[in-house]
């Protein structure tokens, strides 16, 4: 009985040893394998398809900004065309103006007798000028005649309105110009509108000192100069005088302007007598010269008739206080 125990001890042993050594072999097998990376499929395929689906998202997004552009693309292209179309349109507009301009400038300068008729109209005293100015504003002598250079200051009352610095202006500067050349040197200069506003603000109530330069600058700066104007040159007169009037300067003003809109002229006539008569001579305390310019000749101004009433007063304060009014007929050259 002994014996046959043995026996089976020993086989009992070895089946152990055996199972001991795989179990212990795949335990090796696993830990050679676990040095590989280990590749997840399904995470790797999740990836890709977040990926695919932003790419989607990216595109309908350009497609959508592509439409959009397209879109202004084709708006743009629209307001070009018809921005095309409106430049042709008033290109026609320009030349059929030109052309309306161009005959009426033809027929102006052709229409020698209805210019001659203005011309006389506003050299003499005509019915219209009695109507306004009173038989008491008559006198024998209605001839312009020229300018007197003897004064050692002069000042410019220049017409600011609409009328003059549009239609009269390169006119306008051109005599003046004119003026100051027929006085070389003077001992002081003055500019301000009708209104009584300075040209140099900085100068104003005191006397510029004529210079080349000074002259230049006045000249330039009356290129641009537009201030408010009312079209009546009183206020200008009743400041110069006022002003600058001293019993031992020789001063004249020269009133540049197309129209008069107060409502008197013979009423702007005795203010002016009071304020400017020396009851010491009975002589004028300064000289006062006009210059009238004809916007009535230009086709483009409404109003032709304004400058009726300009001539008028004008022609009568000059006559009362020792200076000359030019009229019309002296810018017919100008034409």
């Amino acid at each position: 009985m002994k014996r046959k125990q043995r026996q089976t001890d020993e086989f009992n042993v070895s089946f152990l040893d055996v199972i001991c050594c795989g179990f212990g072999a795949i335990v090796l097998l696993l830990m050679i394998t676990k040095t590989v990376p280990i590749v997840v499929l399904e995470e790797t395929q999740i990836d890709r398809e977040g990926q695919v689906a932003d790419l989607q998202r990216a595109l309908f997004e350009i497609r959508g900004e592509t439409t959009i552009l397209n879109r202004d693309l084709n708006a743009k292209h629209e307001q070009l065309d018809s921005e095309t179309e409106r430049i042709a349109i008033l290109r026609g507009k320009l030349t059929e103006l030109e052309a309306r301009y161009a005959s009426l400038a033809r027929q102006a300068s052709s229409d020698d007798s209805e210019l001659g008729k203005l011309a006389r109209a506003t050299q003499s005293l005509t019915e219209e000028m009695q109507r306004l100015l009173g038989n008491q504003f008559a006198r024998q002598n209605n001839i312009i005649g020229g300018i007197p250079v003897d004064s050692e200051y002069i000042i410019f009352i220049i017409d600011t309105s609409g009328s003059m610095f549009n239609f009269a202006w390169p006119r306008m500067m051109d005599e003046m110009i004119a003026i100051l050349d027929i006085y070389p040197s003077v001992k002081g200069i003055q500019v301000m509108n009708d209104m009584g506003q300075y040209m140099f603000t900085s100068l104003r109530d005191e006397w510029i000192t004529d210079s080349p330069t000074r002259r230049t600058a006045i000249i330039n700066r009356l290129r641009n100069w537009n201030p408010f104007s009312n079209s009546s040159p009183v206020e200008g007169i009743q400041k110069a005088v006022r002003t600058f009037y001293d019993p031992g300067k020789r001063v004249s003003i020269y009133v540049m302007g197309d129209d008069f809109t107060g409502r008197s002229i013979g009423q702007v006539v005795d203010i002016v007598d009071r304020l400017n008569h020396n009851s010491a001579n009975n002589k004028p305390r300064v000289r006062i010269h006009a210059v009238g310019f004809p916007v009535q000749f230009d086709p483009r101004v409404p109003n032709r008739q304004g400058v009726y009433r300009f001539a008028a007063l004008m022609r009568e304060l000059t006559y009362r206080n020792g200076g000359t009014f030019v009229g019309l007929n002296d810018y017919k050259r100008q034409r």
